[in-house]
C-alpha cells in the first residue's frame, strides 16, 4: 500500500498534464473562460454518471458541512482557468514547476500548522532548501 498511492498520484500528475495541454488549445479555439466551463461541464457530466452507478455515499451530505469545504469546486475551477490561460503562453512544463512551487510552499504552510483539520508537519531547512531549488529550475526552465 505504501507505493500505491504515490504511483497513483504520479498517473494523475500525468493525466493533469495531458489535461492542461488539451485545454491550452481549446482556450486557443473556444476563449480561456469558454474552455474552462467546457472542461468543467464534461466533467461535472462523467461524475454524475460515475455518481449514479458506483457512488455509495451520500450527496446530501454536502449540505452539513462546513461551507468552506465547498470551495474546492470553485478553487478547481479557479486552477483549469489559469490552465487554459498559461499553459499557451509558456508550455506544460514551465507552467507545472509553477503550479508545483504554489503547491508545495501552500501545502507547507498548512501542514505546518495542520490548517483545516490537517496533520501538523513542521516547515525544516530542508524543506526551504527544496523550495529554493522549485525556483531555480522554474528561472531555468523559462530561462532563453
Amino acid at each position: 500500500m505504501r507505493v500505491l498511492f504515490p504511483v497513483l498520484a504520479f498517473i494523475g500528475g500525468i493525466a493533469i498534464a495531458f489535461q492542461a495541454q488539451i485545454n491550452g488549445g481549446l482556450g486557443k479555439k473556444a476563449g480561456s473562460i469558454e474552455a474552462a466551463f467546457i472542461s468543467f461541464l464534461i466533467g461535472t457530466a462523467a461524475l454524475f454518471f460515475v455518481t449514479i452507478f458506483f457512488g455509495k455515499g451520500n450527496m446530501l451530505a454536502a449540505g452539513t458541512v462546513p461551507k468552506w469545504q465547498l470551495l474546492g469546486g470553485l478553487l478547481g475551477a479557479f486552477y483549469v482557468f489559469i490552465m487554459v490561460v498559461t499553459v499557451p503562453k509558456i508550455g506544460v512544463a514551465s507552467t507545472f514547476i509553477a503550479v508545483i512551487a504554489g503547491q508545495m510552499i501552500i501545502g507547507a504552510i498548512i501542514d505546518h500548522f495542520g490548517l483545516m483539520g490537517g496533520i501538523k508537519d513542521p516547515i525544516s531547512t530542508k524543506k526551504i532548501a527544496a523550495f529554493l531549488l522549485l525556483f531555480v529550475s522554474l528561472y531555468l526552465f523559462n530561462k532563453k
